[in-house]
């Protein structure tokens, strides 16, 4: 059905094929490839043909079996590249990342955390309600009187859709935008928004803050 709204949207020229392929989540590159299997096969040929076929180069479950079993009775609790420089040295040909990745899946040692990606550029979306974004801005607009902007607007046409102003940005002020623009609009896809307090859960902060300046009741 995806596939389809956005074929249907390049076809007619309301979607450039960068857009199409944004819309499903994939390069440009393979929504072309895309485009092919689909108007010679039908929707048939957009199934992906790696579900059907094994692998070649699977490892024997034998293999992977002995090698966990080995880390499991005599090498638990060794970093993976202390046991990978052990398993080479024995004659085992497989690289670090395949040893890394079975001692993972068997749960005998830990995942690294993502490190997080560098900040780059968001694109804008590509359709009118695929996203709506908020923000407040605290200004003094009235000579005299700080209030907080509350701006809830389309990402894709930059179009405002609610605007009013509060004396403090909050829960109610998101929920008001929000609201507003549902009754208006209808319903979006997504929604995107800083990390202010009153959007995200931050519990290391809170803790933080806590030590620094004790309250014997909750603030904002």
């Amino acid at each position: 059905m995806r596939f389809g709204e956005a074929y249907e949207g390049w076809n007619a020229g309301r979607l450039t094929q960068a857009e199409a392929a944004r819309l499903l989540g994939m390069c440009e590159r393979s929504f072309r490839r895309y485009l092919v299997r689909f108007e010679s096969e039908g929707l048939d040929g957009l199934i992906d043909r790696r579900l059907e076929q094994v692998s070649n180069r699977r490892a024997p479950v034998d293999e992977v079996v002995a090698l966990t079993d080995r880390y499991r009775s005599r090498h638990r609790g060794w970093n993976v590249r202390h046991f990978h420089a052990w398993y080479r040295r024995e004659g085992g040909t497989r690289s670090y990342s395949w040893v890394k990745k079975r001692l993972q899946e068997a749960g005998l040692v830990e995942v690294g955390k993502r490190k997080g990606a560098h900040r780059k550029k968001r694109e804008r979306m590509p359709l009118a309600g695929m996203m709506i974004h908020q923000d407040g801005s605290r200004h003094e607009w009235v000579a005299g009187h700080l209030w907080d902007l509350i701006v809830t607007m389309d990402d894709a046409t930059n179009e405002h859709y609610s605007m009013f102003f509060v004396e403090e940005e909050g829960t109610a002020s998101s929920f008001r935008g929000v609201g507003e623009v549902i009754g208006a609009r209808g319903l979006f896809c997504s929604f995107y928004s800083d990390r202010g307090s009153h959007y995200w859960t931050t519990p290391r902060r809170a803790a933080r803050s806590t030590k620094i300046t004790p309250r014997s009741s909750g603030g904002r």
